[in-house]
């Protein structure tokens, strides 16, 4: 195996990407409109986009639009669940906390783990729960 990247169903593929570029620094590698005729690294404003894919570092995460993913995936759709939460180390937790904390929805605080580790959780525009984490020392 060489790399996992999570794609998340999502009601929105731009508002999707600008939350993850304007607070974590995500950079937009791909992004596919709705006719599939278009592929670029930018978003254009008179586009719909049905996929895109952001990349963070060695971080990269894929955002498909609900109908397209329902396309893909068939009648599975109905019956998927996910009780998954997205774990991402990062070099310094506190100061991503800093950035970010007056601009998304904190789901818990940070705090430093009996495990070693300080991590704050996040819920995006999606529902989708974010983990920033950093080991201690």
């Amino acid at each position: 195996m060489k790399q996992l990247t999570p794609n998340m169903a999502v009601k929105d593929v731009r508002k999707s990407v600008e939350y993850y570029v304007d607070n974590f620094g995500f950079k937009l590698a791909m992004a596919v409109d709705e006719d599939e005729s278009f592929v670029n690294d930018k978003l254009v404003d008179a586009k719909e986009y049905i996929w895109a894919n952001v990349m963070n570092g060695e971080v990269g995460i894929m955002f498909q639009r609900v109908d397209s993913f329902k396309e893909d995936v068939g009648d599975f759709f109905d019956t998927l669940g996910s009780s998954a939460s997205f774990y991402i180390e990062v070099e310094d937790v506190d100061v991503l906390h800093d950035s970010v904390k007056d601009h998304v929805e904190i789901h818990k605080d940070i705090e430093t783990t009996g495990y070693g580790m300080r991590e704050f959780y996040v819920k995006d525009p999606n529902g989708y729960i974010l983990a920033f984490a950093q080991q201690i020392s």
